[in-house]
């Protein structure tokens, strides 16, 4: 995977995409001549002798305490320090990675008074794989998200852990293991280490990757169901969808369509057949996939300008010389885009566990009950359905929006919070939910279409067929179910089973 070279301000959902699966990222050096402005502004702000916030002022609540010229490298190592108090399991690797890239951005456009060397170190942590153990818990997405930037900027001056591959070592050994030396922090760069949205931001960013890929591969599984349950196209018709007038919903009908193209299966019973309509799980696809379609998109649009942006306070301004101090560590935007994706995971699970819950009924789908050959001596997918009716329940509780809970806090400075964290972070956990939902539902329509054998159907969904065929058979007798639940759920999580289905073009988020 080629390295990002990363234009702060310019870097596309795609660049951040790859950072996330594994790239590398550095920076255009194109930025270099506005880092080094802009740390030399905070020099000449400093030699005004005026109080500026963060640079020789305290922080928060404290920011009339005025610091003497003495004290300021040791200020901006006490920020550190004292807000590194996450606390939780660490959070993970690539989501930290991203984290880590969308600080060095902001950082390079030259509004945090940040000097090229300091930089230069987290740039190259970035390169050399050293990530900082960052604890999941402690931000409120406001004042930007303090605690888990402290743990990021704690490593940088050989405080805290970092993960090396699969090792986990003490800060200052994985830093001079990498021929890497902690770096003293200067006036301003604690706090402009410890400001911004950066976590919120590489979380909700990841959350929405990791949606795009299940509600791609939603669309394979809901018209490999539709199949299964020898249920109509009829409802994808372009005709239909053009006079709603909504773009998710048009290319959603468009890609089911696509994927049922030659189908024997459809071919079958496309005349005579008594059942005049199919259940809304069916027939509706295009208008509640079509929906969230829309929805992540929009997300992705607030989430691709929030990456690009800077999020720091006070902002350097070096051709004025002024520090103006604002509200940009503000995550509302992020925290409303999480809400937005949350709704989204969770309603393309509940769509698919209707249409895993219509398979397994004999009276809605016509197939044996339970998808077994031998119903009563076997149980089939009686309880694979459950597992999916649960996950898709605990992802109902976790979609409450996190935007509109907010809690003073620093001593009621800062009134009114984001939560933008709590409601990004939890969003892999969600996308994890609904991917072993579209596990269960690719291995019951599988099954679901051989019960049809001969006829086959399209070539798209024969493709997906056979990669799941490769590593789980046709379920005859009961056995243990766990494996083939792992297997399919893999597959979906991978990408894997929207490549199988390459011929059927599925729309993309980001």
């Amino acid at each position: 995977m080629n390295d990002v070279v990363m234009r702060p301000g310019e870097v596309s959902l795609a660049e951040w995409r790859a950072i996330y699966r594994g790239a590398g990222a550095k920076l255009d050096p194109a930025s270099a001549p506005v880092i080094a402005a802009s740390a030399a502004a905070v020099e000449r702000i400093l030699a005004r002798g005026e109080p500026v916030y963060g640079i020789n002022t305290g922080f928060g609540k404290l920011a009339s305490v005025r610091i003497e010229a003495g004290d300021l490298e040791t200020l901006q190592r006490n920020i550190v320090l004292s807000h590194a108090a996450g606390v939780g399991e660490p959070s993970p690797v690539p989501v930290i990675r991203l984290m880590l890239a969308l600080k060095l951005a902001s950082l390079a456009q030259g509004a945090s008074g940040v000097r090229p060397a300091t930089v230069a170190l987290l740039e190259a942590m970035l390169m050399k794989g050293l990530t900082p153990v960052v604890p999941a818990q402690g931000s409120v997405g406001a004042s930007g998200d303090l605690a888990p930037l402290a743990h990021m900027a704690a490593t940088m001056i050989g405080v805290g852990e970092i993960f090396v591959g699969e090792a986990r070592l003490p800060a200052a050994q994985a830093l001079a293991q990498a021929g890497l030396s902690p770096v003293t922090l200067g006036p301003k760069e604690g706090l402009a280490l410890l400001n911004g949205t950066q976590f919120s931001t590489a979380n909700a960013l990841a959350g929405l990757f990791e949606a795009e890929v299940l509600f791609r591969t939603a669309l394979v599984t809901g018209a490999l169901s539709t199949e299964a349950a020898k249920g109509s196209d009829t409802p994808f018709d372009p005709r239909i969808h053009v006079l709603r007038r909504h773009a998710g919903q048009i290319e959603t009908a468009d890609a089911l369509r696509g994927l049922m193209a030659g189908s024997a299966i459809r071919a079958s019973h496309l005349k005579d057949d008594e059942r005049v309509q199919d259940p809304y799980c069916l027939r509706c696809q295009p208008q509640v996939m079509g929906a969230a379609l829309d929805v992540l998109r929009q997300a992705a649009t607030t989430l691709g300008t929030e990456a690009n942006g800077v999020t720091d306070n006070p902002l350097i301004f070096p051709e004025t010389d002024e520090a103006l101090s604002g509200g940009n560590f503000h995550a509302e935007p992020v925290a409303f885009a999480a809400d937005m994706i949350a709704l989204t995971v969770c309603e393309i699970g509940s769509l698919a566990e209707r249409r895993i819950a219509m398979l397994v009924d004999p009276a809605l789908s016509g197939l044996p009950a339970f998808l077994t050959p031998k119903p009563g001596l076997n149980s089939g997918f009686m309880i694979p359905q459950v597992t999916a009716a649960a996950l898709v329940s605990e992802n109902k509780q976790r979609a409450y929006p996190a935007s509109v809970d907010s809690i003073p806090t620093s001593a009621n400075q800062e009134d009114h919070v984001s939560m933008a964290a709590h409601g990004a972070r939890r969003l892999l956990a969600m996308v994890e939910n609904a991917t072993a939902v579209i596990g269960i539902e690719l291995l019951a329509a599988a099954q679901g279409c051989d019960f049809h054998a001969p006829l086959t159907s399209s070539p798209a969904l024969e493709s997906v067929r056979a990669l799941l065929r490769a590593q789980v058979p046709h379920l005859t007798d009961d056995r243990h179910f766990h494996p083939d639940i792992e297997a399919a759920n893999l597959l979906v999580r991978s990408g894997a089973v929207c490549d199988a289905a390459d011929g059927a073009a599925l729309p993309g988020v980001a």
